[in-house]
């Protein structure tokens, strides 16, 4: 019997701020991009979030896993973690914050049909399948929002294209963690190896391809510390708190409000533009991700 809990109001309240951190996290890319490079950044908040989950373990004496093989799979999920973050990186130099959030949230879509094909017990259902078809169609209609010359020849279809592959790198990474034996891991152990190996292939993949600009203003600071401190420490040790008492399914449709509010938050603080043909096709993908995602949630309301 599952001992997990529908939501209560504390479950949503933090499902909230999550949200809404989460949201924060590639504006704060974009809007230091000038003098910090994206993808710098984030090998550097990989490495100090590493060090805060291996001094977290340390306190409750917990060792990393990596006898019997364990560290393989380990460090597959953190190179396509790495991979993910690069792209993210990319993604942030030619295209909005809030293009960035929407497309990297297509990965639920990329795991279940993944998870769908590797494990018997996570078939889709039909109406899972219509909400595939409503993602990629939206998924369609937002790239094609942006066809014209101009979008062309700002780079913003190439910065679009680079967020939706990392969103397909998120999906193969959480197929990797339910179809391994990570999965039998505490998740301070999956995030560290994840953390380290970000810290340990962006760093140098940083210095080759030339991403190295630090200015250390203000702003940059206060990237830094919001990146490193609260992003990749506090929010995804909370998430996982959170996984272990409510039911994940439920957690899942909630946090697809990151999207709405990084495209709302971009427009604020950045100026950025919302086009009524990206929000369109926006509308349809996400509308399509809580149909497979949060399938559980659907099926018991009907049932009710």
């Amino acid at each position: 019997m599952d001992a997990r809990k529908p939501l209560d109001a504390t479950a949503i309240g933090l499902m909230l701020m999550l949200c809404l951190i989460w949201s924060m996290q590639q504006i704060a890319l974009k809007a230091t991009a000038a003098d910090f490079s994206p993808v710098l950044q984030i090998a550097l908040r990989s490495g100090i979030g590493a060090l805060l989950v291996a001094l977290l373990m340390l306190w409750r004496r917990e060792w990393l896993t990596v006898a019997q093989g364990m560290w393989k799979p380990g460090c597959l999920a953190g190179s396509f973690f790495a991979l993910e973050f690069l792209l993210v990186g990319e993604a942030v130099r030619h295209t909005s914050a809030g293009h960035v959030v929407v497309f990297v949230y297509t990965a639920p879509v990329f795991a279940a049909l993944g998870l769908h094909w590797k494990l018997p017990n996570e078939r889709l259902a039909p109406l899972q399948w219509i909400g595939v078809g409503l993602a990629f169609a939206g998924i369609a209609v937002a790239f094609l929002r942006g066809a014209d010359a101009q979008a062309k020849l700002s780079g913003v279809l190439w910065g679009d294209f680079l967020a939706l592959l990392a969103g397909v790198v998120w999906g193969a990474t959480t197929v990797l963690i339910r179809a391994s034996r990570l999965s039998a891991l505490p998740a301070t152990q999956t995030l560290l190896y994840q953390l380290l190996m970000g810290f340990a292939l962006l760093m140098p993949v940083a210095a080759v391809i030339g991403h190295t600009t630090f200015h250390a203003t203000p702003l940059v600071w206060l990237s830094l510390g919001f990146q490193s401190l609260v992003v990749s420490f506090a929010s995804f040790l909370i998430w996982f708190a959170l996984l272990r008492h409510y039911l994940a399914s439920r957690l899942g449709v909630l946090s697809f409000l990151t999207p709405l509010l990084a495209v709302a938050l971009g427009a604020w603080l950045l100026a950025e533009p919302i086009e009524p043909g990206f929000m369109t096709g926006a509308a349809l993908a996400l509308s399509g991700i809580v149909l497979v995602s949060g399938y559980g949630w659907i099926e018991a309301a009907m049932k009710r």
